[in-house]
């Protein structure tokens, strides 16, 4: 390339990065059919699915992608977040911090640095888009609402009280002019809870609580809302995981199936009113909340249509629900499992009293951290394949007498665990194949795309490209810190990137110009 084209092609990418920072903005329209240029929310669009219909990149040219650019954050946490990309720029966050970069070069557009705070830092999911406003959750619980075109703060509010141990992790979900968010904090026997956030003022439309009010008798805590949910335009409903009971370990002291926690529910978005519930984990023992993605898929199951909702959850079992009803089409496990019983007569686990955490402890599958969490699956459609980041793990759990009624009264030790992607058949709950990740726990979520390639991120760093029919390797590249966040693809002047962050570094993947 000469001198003079890289002149003329440094002046055209300034006057496109200048054009998108003009230009930016998300309309509803957006939301339900994502443009191909476009990743406009935290799943890429409102089912879940993270299945891209682009097809330039192939299992055939796959081999060919390279670097097209990195970003170093400089950051001291990893990326989780999952970025948007709207008009040409891409942000994303870590937890104190939000990013606007060129999505054709990587080159920073703006910074915004959040202030000290005393949240809990364990990671930022991302941020949202709401016509030209960013939606940012801190790691102390606020909201803050952001100039897209350069990072300036609008209005700023507390979700919740950092104060009482509350945190918040976050992206959050844009519906119609709702701003959803939820939060996280069940070290200390909080209220789990959603609401609902003008985008405009800031100010609370609805709050739709988990469990009751902390010190009801008879009544559990818990139920915290930390991963984004699903939405339904055709019905109207809004579909959220919620996490486990609290005290976390201590089940003696709150009896029962502690209704709502571990929990999938469908809520009316306008109102914040529960519709149905369904438990995957009923009185649960072992840390597992069910805040995992609930994925939207239309199709038929044995022979009729079907409206499903899918979840792999962190309890080790495959549900598929009518979402409609939250009426249960089938439950199984995808990988060990000991601590329940069976099933009940909706489709629920039976725990296993024999299996609650003793002073002698107990083995059990999986380990607190899952057979899988918070990494995104995805579902392709043309091969009816549900594909999850599983971790099929074994842990020793105790109850620890001297840490009280109310403390976390409870440890478990992981004794064995790796990582394995799992095709998953969702008409039989099969596994129709899977690929080893590494010895330890993955982090990485799953992105499919209408030409048959997946993307995901092995234990050991590497960014990997599969087929989704059957799971064999096409690409892997890095050997740097492994995936924690969620890969994403786009399409920009005819060339189609993969983003996947990876340690503190956003790295995009392309196919050689021609």
């Amino acid at each position: 390339m000469t001198l003079l084209n890289i002149i003329i092609k440094s002046l055209i990418t300034g006057a496109l990065v200048t054009t998108a920072v003009l230009a930016q903005g998300i309309t509803p329209e957006m939301l339900l059919k994502p443009p191909a240029d476009t990743w406009p929310g935290y799943h890429g669009d409102y089912t879940g699915r993270r299945h891209s219909p682009l097809t330039q990149i192939t299992p055939a040219n796959v081999g060919g992608l390279s670097l097209a650019w990195a970003f170093q954050t400089g950051a001291a946490t990893q990326i989780k977040a999952s970025p948007l990309v709207v008009d040409g720029v891409i942000y994303f966050s870590v937890p104190d911090v939000v990013w606007a970069v060129d999505a054709r070069s990587g080159r920073q557009i703006w910074k915004y640095q959040y202030p000290a705070n005393k949240g809990f830092h364990i990671g930022s999911r991302g941020v949202s888009m709401y016509k030209e406003w960013l939606f940012f959750v801190s790691p102390d619980a606020h909201l803050i609402c952001l100039n897209s075109k350069d990072g300036t703060v609008r209005w700023n509010v507390a979700i919740a009280d950092a104060n009482r141990g509350y945190w918040s992790t976050l992206s959050p979900l844009i519906v119609g002019n709702h701003v959803l968010v939820g939060v996280s904090g069940d070290f200390d026997n909080l209220t789990g809870f959603l609401k609902a956030i003008d985008p405009e003022t800031g100010n609370t439309q609805w709050r739709w609580d988990s469990t009751p009010p902390a010190g009801t008798p008879g009544a559990t805590t818990g139920g915290m809302t930390w991963m984004t949910g699903t939405y339904d335009p055709e019905t109207k409903l809004l579909y959220w995981g919620t996490g486990n009971p609290t005290p976390v370990l201590n089940g003696a002291v709150r009896p029962g199936d502690n209704q709502n926690t571990c929990s999938i529910v469908a809520l009316d978005p306008e109102t914040g009113k529960l519709k149905w519930a369904f438990q995957p984990s009923p009185h649960d023992t072992h840390d597992w909340d069910a805040v995992e993605i609930p994925v939207l898929v239309d199709a038929d199951f044995k022979g009729k249509p079907r409206k499903m909702l899918m979840q792999a959850s962190r309890n080790g079992y495959f549900f598929v629900l009518d979402r409609l009803t939250g009426e249960n089409l089938l439950t199984t496990p995808f990988g060990p499992v000991n601590w329940s019983k069976g099933l009940d007569s909706k489709g629920q686990p039976t725990p296993d009293p024999a299996k609650d955490p003793a002073p002698d402890g107990r083995i059990i599958a999986p380990d607190e951290a899952g057979l899988t969490n918070y990494r995104s699956p995805s579902f392709d459609p043309k091969t009816g394949l549900f594909i999850v980041s599983a971790h099929p793990s074994y842990a020793i759990y105790f109850n620890k007498p001297a840490d009280g009624a109310f403390g976390w009264a409870g440890a478990d030790y992981s004794v064995w665990g790796k990582g394995v992607l799992e095709a998953i058949d969702y008409q039989t709950g099969k596994i129709r194949w899977s690929h080893e990740l590494g010895q330890g726990t993955p982090g990485g979520g799953v992105l499919t795309t209408a030409s048959g390639v997946l993307f995901t991120g092995d234990v050991q760093g590497n960014v990997l490209a599969l087929r989704t029919a059957d799971g064999k390797t096409l690409w892997h590249a890095g050997g740097g810190a492994s995936m924690q966040s969620q890969p994403i693809t786009y399409l920009l002047d005819g060339r189609q990137y993969v983003v996947t962050g990876m340690g503190g570094v956003l790295y995009a993947w392309a196919l050689p110009e021609k």
